[in-house]
């Protein structure tokens, strides 16, 4: 791992590894990272513009929401019989009944208080751009009305609900305030008999049988993913991203070509992300619960969650907004998105301590976006706590001062580097701040007064 260092495992996703923003305690397995040199670019010139518009939007959400909401666990993976530490389940429960119990949470998932106006509200307060849902996880629960299975919450106990359709709604409500669309589907599905067919046990994550002895199942099983992502791509309105997780199946194990070959005609440009799959259909990298070492100067997303789970727990121990703007400027800085995790309650709702956090988030985008959104890096990066990031012109920089949880601020801040010419601003007041300069060192003087939070300053270069 050239570019990226391990530090802590995850909750898994099937995402890549990472460098975490801190040490937490948490569970999981990653892939690893694709690496700078595996990366394809795209020859669709609408793929490439499309690309170019989300890395203009830089801070997004992943919305985790699922059977594993109701009990608060974690997402799918209690039902995978691997025998390691980071899969946990109810030991007085043999696994098939383990398994029968899960499944059955299909008949308790009622979210009755699902407000997806309220999720899009929450999350374009926050500053964020674009959404990604997950409209089946590894478990293969639908969390849309899905004519090729009733395993989905349009047939539970959410079933006469007018809004049964889930994923239709939350798509339209994040559509209906200007976000990019993105949607999430788990190539592999624990719960389709021709993935884990009944006649065997299931011994771990992949398909329980031998594709070459049973060629029909895997046949069936591949047709049955077509036909879900085709209903997604045709029924649930104009899509920005296509996020496939579960990078055990690959997308030529699913001809992944001719899905998206079909999808770009409805949705021209449509950005693919078959996670951790190295290739041309990795149209961006997916670096999971942390960022990668140095800047890199493709297309990149990290995936990191708001608390230490990617779907809803009870008591969650949430980030700070301070830390999850530090987390924004430094990706932003290295030349990726931020997309955030956030996982509704079982009610369906998101709780107060996310919505309390996320505006702060967006009370500090508001003052300081544009050293954010829109630009693009510039080559010299990074210099202690301070996060440069360029305007497309290339001539207009930005300087993010990150702060630390209940740290105040200096009276100047020093870095090497990016030395300025003309005057200096600090974006969230519009003012002239006094900065000097010795060689290639620059020292600002802080405004007395300020909050103790992150600055942002814009300032020319000499070319």
């Amino acid at each position: 791992m050239k570019n990226i260092t391990r530090i802590a495992l995850s909750c898994m996703l099937g995402l890549g590894a990472v460098i975490p923003m801190q040490a937490q305690q948490v569970h999981g397995f990653v892939h690893e990272q694709s690496k700078a040199s595996d990366y394809v670019w795209p020859t669709d010139k609408e793929v490439l513009n499309k690309l170019d518009q989300w890395q203009d939007q830089k801070f997004g959400v992943l919305l985790h929401w699922g059977l594993y909401s109701v009990p608060g666990i974690v997402e799918s993976w209690s039902i995978c019989s691997e025998d390691v530490d980071w899969i946990p389940r109810d030991a007085s429960m043999s696994y098939v009944d383990y398994k029968k119990w899960y499944f059955g949470l299909k008949d308790k998932f009622n979210p009755v208080k699902f407000d997806p106006q309220q999720w899009a509200e929450v999350m374009q307060d926050a500053g964020m751009k674009y959404v990604i849902f997950t409209t089946k996880h590894h478990d293969g629960f639908c969390m849309f009305d899905s004519k090729y299975t009733d395993f989905s919450i349009a047939h539970g106990a959410f079933k006469n609900d007018p809004r049964k359709n889930v994923a239709y709604h939350v798509f339209d409500a994040f559509r209906n305030k200007g976000f990019m669309i993105g949607c999430y589907f788990s190539k592999p599905d624990w719960h389709c008999e021709w993935y884990w067919n009944p006649y065997y046990a299931t011994p771990n994550r992949r398909e329980n049988y031998k594709r070459d002895q049973h060629p029909d199942w895997w046949k069936n099983y591949v047709h049955f993913t077509q036909n879900q992502l085709d209903e997604l791509m045709t029924d649930y309105g104009s899509f920005d991203i296509l996020w496939l997780d579960g990078g055990w199946v690959t997308g030529d194990d699913i001809n992944l070509d001719g899905v998206l070959e079909k999808a770009r005609k409805t949705h021209p440009g449509l950005i693919s992300v078959d996670r951790s799959i190295r290739g041309k259909n990795e149209n961006y990298q997916t670096p999971e619960r942390g960022i990668p070492e140095t800047q890199l100067n493709y297309p990149w997303e990290s995936c990191i969650t708001l608390s230490n789970d990617w779907g809803w727990v009870p008591n969650a121990p949430y980030k700070s907004s301070e830390k999850v703007i530090a987390t924004l400027a430094e990706i932003v800085a290295k030349g990726g998105c931020y997309v955030l995790g956030v996982g509704p309650t079982p009610e369906g709702i998101i709780e107060q301590p996310v919505v309390e956090r996320l505006h702060k988030v967006g009370e500090w985008l508001r003052k300081n976006g544009e050293a954010i959104y829109s630009t693009r890096t510039t080559p010299v990066y990074h210099d202690g706590n301070t996060w440069f990031t360029a305007n497309k012109d290339g001539e207009t920089l930005y300087a993010i001062y990150t702060v630390n949880d209940g740290e105040q601020l200096p009276a100047t801040i020093t870095w090497k580097g990016n030395v300025p010419k003309g005057k200096m601003v600090l974006l969230a007041n519009g003012k002239k701040v006094k900065y000097r300069c010795d060689g290639d060192q620059v020292t600002v003087t802080v405004p007395k007064g300020l909050a103790a939070e992150s600055l942002a300053f814009r300032f020319k270069i000499e070319k």
